[in-house]
């Protein structure tokens, strides 16, 4: 049976040219969906990114990282939120960090377009309460949540599980090596979207898409497994 939770890409690229190169590469490599990190750009516009969604023709989701969430974007609040807008007629969804102002969270929803409320802590783990109580409020904004933390313990990374278990139409993900296995077993609790690499990592142990789609269909949780003697 194979996994019904969707492998999207990052695409991380400098100008418009590139990002069509590897969105087209990835797509070939057998993506479900592809992750357009606007913030890599070097000064993105609207047109250009128009442009772009339309030629590479494949499910997308639209992202403009700030700073303090991993991301790389220089322009102002209200400029970065203007791209996104701009792309939210063309994409399937939007990913708009869970602290954004409200009313811009607003704007983009109102467009129509699929939204995805993220969150991200590069240092730590949150308890399981905090986290589940950052993917509700997530989840009262838009339609899927999204958390990515950082394990310093291996017992960091099965709070992440314990949140895939609790809560549906999200993902979470443990990062880092110690963490990467989480992004596959997302499958095993039905989140809708896991990340994999094409060519661009732009969050620590990510695994290649090859290794991604032949362990999400592999069974590893099989009940009825017997092992030799």
């Amino acid at each position: 049976m194979y996994s019904q939770t969707k492998i999207a890409i990052p695409i991380a690229q400098k100008d418009k040219d590139s990002v069509i190169e590897i969105a087209k590469d990835c797509i070939r490599k057998g993506a479900d969906i592809l992750e357009f990190r606007i913030d890599a750009m070097e000064n993105p516009n609207k047109n250009t990114l128009i442009e772009i969604i339309k030629e590479i023709d494949f499910p997308l989701i639209a992202t403009c990282r700030i700073k303090e969430e991993g991301g790389s974007f220089k322009g102002s609040e209200h400029e970065r939120v203007e791209l996104l807008l701009a792309c939210a007629p063309y994409v399937e969804y939007v990913d708009i960090e869970l602290q954004t102002n409200d009313e811009y969270i607003e704007k983009i929803k109102s467009t129509g377009v699929k939204t995805i409320i993220s969150y991200h802590d590069f240092e730590k783990t949150p308890e399981l309460s905090d986290l589940i109580y950052i993917v509700n409020k997530e989840k009262s904004l838009g339609n899927i949540a999204k958390v990515a933390v950082t394990p310093n313990k291996l017992e960091d990374t099965l709070v992440v599980l314990a949140v895939l278990s609790r809560c549906n139409d999200t993902i979470a993900i443990s990062m880092g090596e110690l963490g990467s296995y989480t992004r596959v077993m997302a499958s095993k609790f039905k989140s809708p979207i896991t990340f994999a690499v094409g060519r661009d990592v732009t969050a620590p142990g990510q695994l290649d898409i090859e290794t991604m789609k032949m362990l999400l269909n592999m069974n590893l949780m099989d009940d009825n497994l017997e092992l030799d003697n």
